[in-house]
Parts: C-alpha cells; sequence; structure tokens
C-alpha cells in the first residue's frame, strides 16, 4: 500500500525537477552512475514520511525513517538515498544532526528523463550555515561504535547482529529456514 502511494507522490514532486540546473560550483566526484549529474543546493532536512503522509516522531525519527532534503529553489522533495562511502548504506545518519535545519548539500543526483522518479540523490558534502564542508561519510563509524562485538575483517553487514538474527529467522533467502534449506540441498546436491 505504501508502495502504491508512494511512488507516484514521488513522480509528482520530481516533476520540476527537469527543469533546474543545480550542477553550477559542484565539486560532486562522479560515480560513474547512469543518469547521474553534480547538483548543489540549499535544502531543509526532513523525515520523508513525516512530509508525505503527517506522521511526524521528534527528531526525524531518531535514525529510524528515511531523511530527505526539500529543496529551497523550488520546494522539490529530494530523496537522500545514499552517503558518499562505497558501501550503499544511505545518508540518514549523516544527515540527522541537521533534523529541521536549512543545509547546504554537494553530490550526485539521478537525473533520466525517461524514468518518472528522478530526484534521488547522493550525498558526498554537508555545510550548515557559515560552517566548513564536512564530508558525508560517517555510517561506518557510527555502525562501529553502535556494535563493539561485532570487530572483525570483512564486510560490516556479515557481522552485523541485526542481520544475522534475520538470516536466523528467516534464512538467506528471506523466505523462511525450509525453503533456504531445500534451495542449498537443489543448489549444492
Amino acid at each position: 500500500m505504501i508502495r502504491a502511494f508512494l511512488f507516484p507522490a514521488l513522480a509528482l514532486l520530481a516533476a520540476p525537477l527537469a527543469a533546474q540546473d543545480f550542477s553550477e560550483n559542484s565539486e560532486a566526484r562522479s560515480w560513474n552512475l547512469y543518469a547521474e549529474e553534480p547538483a548543489l543546493f540549499e535544502a531543509k532536512v526532513v523525515d520523508a514520511m513525516c512530509e508525505l503522509t503527517g506522521d511526524c516522531p521528534s527528531n526525524c525519527g531518531d535514525g529510524d525513517r528515511q531523511l530527505a532534503l526539500l529543496r529551497a529553489a523550488d520546494g522539490v522533495l529530494v530523496m537522500a538515498l545514499k552517503n558518499n562511502q562505497p558501501a550503499f548504506t544511505g545518508a540518514v545518519v549523516d544527515l540527522l544532526p541537521y533534523c529541521g535545519q536549512d543545509i547546504t548539500v554537494d553530490g550526485l543526483m539521478i537525473n533520466d528523463e525517461d524514468f518518472p522518479i528522478n530526484n534521488v540523490y547522493l550525498v558526498q558534502r554537508i555545510k550548515a550555515g557559515s560552517a566548513d564542508w564536512t564530508k558525508a561519510s560517517q555510517w561506518t563509524k557510527v555502525w562501529a561504535a553502535n556494535n563493539p562485538d561485532a570487530k572483525g575483517k570483512g564486510q560490516w553487514f556479515r557481522r552485523d547482529p541485526r542481520i544475522q538474527a534475520l538470516i536466523a529467522k528467516e534464512g538467506y533467502l528471506g523466505l523462511g529456514l525450509e525453503i533456504d534449506k531445500a534451495f542449498k540441498e537443489y543448489l549444492f546436491e
């Protein structure tokens, strides 16, 4: 049900994007992604669900909700889905300290005229007021601080206790342990 509401709503919110060019003065580093464009703009950090539904917990949900950028130039709700790290960990940790504040962001906008939802943003740098730019790369540091018993080598998600608990409950495929077992037998026999 959320998808049925969310995707059309995002498509409507994205409409003014095509008329704007936010690449001027951007120092965003290319990720060689399809349809990426450098984008530097001022915006207010908001809770995306709050903006779309009116369900507004305090402090943007304390990091449990997707954050977005309400762009000052045109009022478009830009979905900040990625930070500056190579892992696709999201931008919530980097944006949460600025909940409800006006900031300037620099990063990459995914903008494809043939795709109806083109306001996906990869935040690389954040600037609040006259402060210096800060790199949007805090996710793994915050994860490590929140999971001190998960130290080790390799990818963080292989050691994450939440992910390990989900796998133990639902299997690697997320379809239940019995299906996981049958799939492994089929695959490795």
